[in-house]
């Protein structure tokens, strides 16, 4: 089921990365297909290898009722383009690093998580790291808003179309 399955990556896989990771999994069981999706997050480092999710990460997505805890950060390696179908780049830089390292036979979609923004097509996630409350706070928007089309496409992918029945 390699179609059914997405990775989303930033730098350290600490802020951006497992946030949507965590929002895509609630979207995923509201919609009852949880079970039939394989989901993760990375980093494009390895810097925070085994640390969880930053504090006001886990913050600010449990405000709004998504659990990031059990999460911890961890490098791409060469097996994640065999094993997940769509591999979503929180930025540019992020997308540049996934595309110089991915194999040359692979089939995995790499691109960019905001082009399924209706809202922020195109657009890089801000990193919140170095900001205050209110940069993670857009992460979660901007992640949400997001990963409702991205939902539809990844369910259409796999053969499950996206039609309001099935959320």
């Amino acid at each position: 089921m390699k179609s059914a399955s997405v990775l989303f990556v930033c730098t350290g896989n600490i802020c951006r990365s497992p946030t949507a990771e965590g929002v895509f999994r609630a979207y995923a069981k509201k919609r009852g297909v949880l079970e039939r999706l394989r989901v993760d997050s990375a980093g494009t480092l390895d810097y925070h290898a085994g640390e969880a999710p930053d504090p006001r990460a886990i913050q600010h997505a449990s405000r709004r009722g998504y659990d990031l805890k059990p999460l911890r950060a961890r490098r791409v390696v060469p097996r994640d383009f065999a094993d997940f179908g769509w591999i979503l780049a929180m930025d540019r830089d992020h997308l540049r690093v996934l595309e110089e390292i991915a194999p040359s036979d692979g089939d995995a979609r790499i691109q960019l998580f905001l082009d399924h923004s209706a809202r922020w097509p195109g657009l890089d996630v801000p990193d919140p790291y170095y900001g205050g409350v209110q940069g993670f706070e857009t992460v979660l928007d901007m992640v949400e808003e997001a990963s409702e089309r991205l939902l539809d496409a990844v369910l259409a992918g796999a053969g499950e179309g996206s039609s309001a029945d099935n959320r």
